[in-house]
């Protein structure tokens, strides 16, 4: 594999509890009470539209979600880093595999601000040669559009691809952009791997890095 794309939240990154401060701090500001921090979790991966609508529930009005949507943002923003944190052996595996020259980049739902602003903030912006979230192009993952226009930018093909999250969405990205897929356990969504299946599932960062320099994937 020649070129290397990480979903962002839930496989970088650690970001849980800054979502879910950000999401009850916006249910505040809309006058409602918090939501428990695990179903907060439950809602992340869709982009940040997706999360606001989960998260006011059906009944919220298109004005609603859209004040909501705005208060999250510019609360989320300047409090993006206030717990998030890489998980364990990620900055090594980067480190592994960016010195035997891989191509990495990251694919997120998550705004693209934000997401490049977090992976600079946390010392990994130089790993990786392009970041690209969730307003970055017309349809979010799992649509396919992300993972080929890196696949064009880094020069490579589809068979030297391999994509690596936490998530359904991750897994339906990959098919649908064919490449293989390898799936994270530590993440925010494990149980959505069961189906469809990633090819590979790992529970550490490291082991994406040994499967990809051992010549396994």
């Amino acid at each position: 594999m020649d070129l290397i794309v990480f979903d962002l939240d839930g496989t970088l990154i650690d970001s849980r509890l800054d979502l879910a401060h950000a999401v009850n701090a916006m249910r505040r500001h809309m006058g409602m009470a918090p939501l428990d921090n695990d179903r907060v979790y439950s809602y992340v991966g869709n982009g940040a539209l997706v999360l606001i609508q989960r998260a006011l529930g059906d009944g919220a009005s298109e004005a609603e979600v859209a004040a909501g949507l705005e208060f999250f943002l510019q609360y989320y923003s300047a409090h993006k880093l206030d717990f998030t944190t890489l998980y364990p052996g990620v900055r090594e595996s980067l480190d592994r595999l960016r010195a035997a020259g891989k191509k990495l980049a990251v694919l997120t739902n998550k705004p693209v601000r934000v997401s490049r602003a977090i992976v600079e903030g946390l010392g990994t912006g130089s790993h990786f040669f392009q970041v690209y979230g969730g307003n970055s192009f017309e349809f979010k993952k799992p649509h396919p559009i992300g993972i080929e226009t890196l696949i064009r930018e880094a020069g490579v093909d589809a068979a030297h691809t391999l994509m690596v999250g936490d998530s359904s969405v991750d897994v339906e990205t990959a098919r649908n952009a064919g490449v293989k897929v390898c799936g994270v356990t530590y993440g925010f969504q494990p149980e959505s791997l069961e189906d469809p299946p990633p090819d590979w599932k790992v529970d550490r960062m490291e082991a994406v890095a040994d499967l990809v320099l051992g010549g396994t994937v």
